[in-house]
């Protein structure tokens, strides 16, 4: 009967957390009381000043210009990162807050501002194309992606790590996965670590995070993988029934991707983040997103302008 009431449990909980997310849109986040944006007791975000007559020599600031708005790439299922809830429509979370933060130096209000959700297997079509302005979604600038696209930043350094159930006493680090079910999504930096035969793992390969969560939950797998701030957002989401373990094992600086000849517009938002981690905006937008997950606050590294 016990374990009924658990299994019963764990899909309800994750039906909550995911809600619509299979279908590549939203997400709606658990409740198990932990400390969300936007709530009585959390950090309030800071207010984003609209700059005036902004002049850019970039060809994607002129067209969203003359559109009068930008379209801006983002996930929609990543607690405390990047999420949509399903029932305002609402976005929230740290890269919403970056992206809504560098819309505002361009000269876009929030109101300016159309959110496309694009999922990490399309990035790079999504940005070449033009279907968004750029993108910001725990998106790990590495040489072979700069080869399709441009990159900002970073802005923030997170590491491969590993979420996995409350009760589970096995598995505490990459080097105890052998022979275990470990799902991450396609195309992701982690899936490529954790696929290398050291780790001896069975990978299961999913379009979405939410999708991975919702099999780690049923038991489907042992464990799931990806950026430690991502884990920890669905952790803190569900924290009943999963926590993150063991430490980081890859670094993943993530970066603002862009159309990769525009080097006016990369140029400006390298500007523009300097300019906000010295001003404190940074700082505030993290603790009253990333940091309710349980991450410490840690300044970003250095941005790379190539």
């Amino acid at each position: 009967m016990k374990f009924r009431k658990s299994a019963a449990f764990a899909t309800i909980a994750v039906l909550a957390l995911t809600g619509t997310a299979c279908g590549g849109k939203s997400g709606s986040a658990g409740d198990n009381g932990a400390a969300k944006p936007g709530a009585a007791d959390a950090p309030k975000l800071p207010a984003y000043t609209v700059a005036k007559n902004v002049s850019l020599d970039s060809p994607t600031f002129k067209a969203a210009k003359k559109r009068g708005k930008l379209v801006i790439g983002a996930k929609a299922d990543q607690p405390y990162l990047g999420f949509e809830d399903q029932s305002t429509k609402e976005r929230s979370g740290f890269d919403v807050e970056v992206a809504r933060m560098l819309a505002a130096d361009l000269g876009f209000s929030k109101d300016q501002i159309e959110w496309k959700t694009v999922d990490s297997g399309i990035r790079e079509t999504a940005i070449s194309k033009g279907q968004v302005d750029y993108f910001v979604g725990t998106y790990s600038i590495n040489d072979e992606r700069k080869k399709l696209v441009g990159f900002a930043g970073p802005y923030y350094k997170a590491g491969a790590s590993l979420l996995v159930r409350k009760d589970e006493k096995t598995i505490t680090g990459p080097e105890t996965l052998k022979g275990k079910k470990v799902c991450s999504i396609k195309g992701s930096t982690p899936l490529a670590e954790i696929e290398k035969p050291k780790y001896g793992a069975k990978t299961t390969e999913l379009a979405k995070y939410s999708d991975c969560v919702q099999e780690l939950l049923t038991k489907q797998v042992d464990a799931v993988t990806t950026d430690d701030a991502i884990l920890k957002g669905y952790a803190a989401q569900n924290s009943k029934n999963l926590k993150v373990v063991g430490k980081p094992f890859t670094e993943e600086p993530y970066g603002i991707g862009m159309n990769k000849s525009d080097k006016a517009l990369r140029d400006f938002m390298d500007s523009a983040l300097e300019k906000h981690v010295k001003d404190g905006t940074y700082k505030k937008i993290y603790d009253a997103t990333l940091g309710l997950s349980g991450s410490s606050y840690v300044a970003p590294p250095a941005v790379e302008r190539y």
